[in-house]
């Protein structure tokens, strides 16, 4: 079962890598550091706050951008190119496929992502400003954020055409990081809204967790710019939850791809 599982990943790997988008992607990011050095060269000593958060916002974006491109058409590909009859045909089950695609998913995206730090390192080091365990975190942080987009992607794609789960993975993703707000409305809002907000923050993965810079943790307010940022073991509670919503969205992906049929 594990070969089978990883032979598909590495298939589609290789794959994603020959996607072009991912090329374009790649060039946008180092023209957005590019415009971060520049801005921070063009504002008054606050260089390295303008990388620091333009690199960040870079990883966070770019990175979620890519996932949601990339898991919605993860699935739908196989089906539309019919090679998913072949595969279904072997000794593959389903739920080997899910895993498969979306392991390859991930063997895209952290070399994805590392590029993208690896270019904020490098903005960093030109501006002789130094890249901490304060940047570490947050661009960790960051980098489960883009694999539980990554899971919501491959959710909906696993039911659904491209359009329509791009759409649905893009707003579960702005929800998700306006999950303070919903919190908030839940205090000050009509019964009806309160409620609303009640069980979209039941279902609603809440990735504003991995993007806490500028917030408030455990009634501190945290900021990779300042002497206060969370702790390595925020960083760890943190990726076993984004560990948690990752399996239960892979988990309802192989249900509601064992249900489609494909005759």
């Amino acid at each position: 079962m594990f070969g089978r599982i990883y032979a598909l990943a590495l298939n589609t790997f290789r794959d994603a890598i020959r996607k072009k988008i991912l090329y374009a992607i790649v060039v946008m990011v180092l023209g957005w550091n590019l415009f971060a050095t520049v801005l921070g060269a063009m504002s008054w000593n606050e260089e390295a706050r303008v990388a620091r958060d333009m690199g960040l916002f870079g990883v966070s974006a770019f990175g979620s951008v890519t996932a949601i491109l990339l898991g919605v058409m993860l699935l739908y590909t196989e089906v539309q190119k019919r090679t998913i009859h072949t595969l279904i045909s072997k000794p593959l089950a389903r739920f080997e496929f899910v895993l498969g695609k979306y392991l390859g998913m991930i063997m895209t995206l952290t070399l994805l992502v590392g590029l993208f730090v690896l270019t904020l390192a490098g903005l960093l080091f030109i501006q002789d400003i130094a890249f901490t365990s304060t940047v570490a975190k947050a661009a960790l942080l960051g980098y489960f954020e883009v694999l539980v987009v990554a899971a919501i992607a491959v959710f909906f794609s696993s039911f659904s055409s491209p359009f329509l789960s791009g759409v649905f993975a893009f707003g579960l993703f702005v929800l998700g990081r306006l999950t303070p707000e919903m919190r908030a409305a839940t205090e000050h809002a009509e019964p009806m809204v309160a409620s609303c907000a009640k069980w979209a923050l039941r279902i609603v993965p809440d990735l504003h967790l991995f993007s806490v810079s500028g917030g408030t943790v455990e009634g501190q307010v945290v900021s990779v710019h300042g002497d206060h940022f969370v702790n390595w073991g925020y960083v760890w509670t943190s990726m076993a939850y984004g560990t948690v919503v990752i399996g239960a969205l892979l988990l309802l992906s192989i249900v509601a791809f064992s249900k489609r049929d494909f005759v």
